[in-house]
């Protein structure tokens, strides 16, 4: 009885670094932006299509889509609430500009087919957001005149959020 104890004692040992280890690997940790940060990304934003002459709305989601904040300029038009929700939502799910996944998604193109995923919104003025190389969320902006004018807001706002994080 005493060998089958000590043997049982020497496999459970073997094992256990190793069922620890696999815990460890199961489990991520990410970096998220706090809502006050995600505020200061929207103000930028509207800051910058208000000195353009525009008025917009401005939305903020986390890394995975959803809004964090939403703000939007007295006269904005009703339907940009939405149009910036689903940019900044597009910018955080493709990873990427809405300006340049609208023209790779163009009509005929092999990538085409993202244009029909439920909430895309394939147009200029939404940009991800990044913190030390990751992902913590997308700026989308709407109600200027043009998609480039909402881009170059949105851009605007992204490069608050780098200054900010170099201080």
């Amino acid at each position: 009885m005493k060998d089958l104890d000590g043997t049982i004692v020497i496999i459970f040992t073997l094992f256990m670094p190793i069922s620890l280890l696999a815990a460890s690997d199961s489990l991520t940790t990410f970096k998220a932006m706090k809502p006050e940060l995600a505020l200061v990304v929207a103000q930028a934003s509207m800051a910058a299509c208000r000195e353009s002459g525009h008025q917009v709305s401005v939305a903020i989601v986390d890394r995975s889509g959803i809004t964090q904040v939403v703000l939007r300029d007295q006269v904005a038009g009703p339907h940009s609430l939405e149009t910036a929700r689903r940019k900044a939502w597009t910018a955080a799910s493709f990873k990427g500009d809405t300006r340049s996944i609208a023209q790779a998604t163009r009509p005929g193109s092999g990538q085409s087919g993202a244009r029909f995923v439920t909430e895309a919104m394939m147009v200029g003025g939404g940009v991800p957001l990044y913190a030390e190389g990751v992902l913590v969320g997308a700026v989308g902006v709407s109600g200027s005149p043009s998609a480039e004018e909402d881009q170059k807001c949105a851009e605007q706002g992204a490069a608050a959020l780098e200054e900010k994080m170099l201080f």
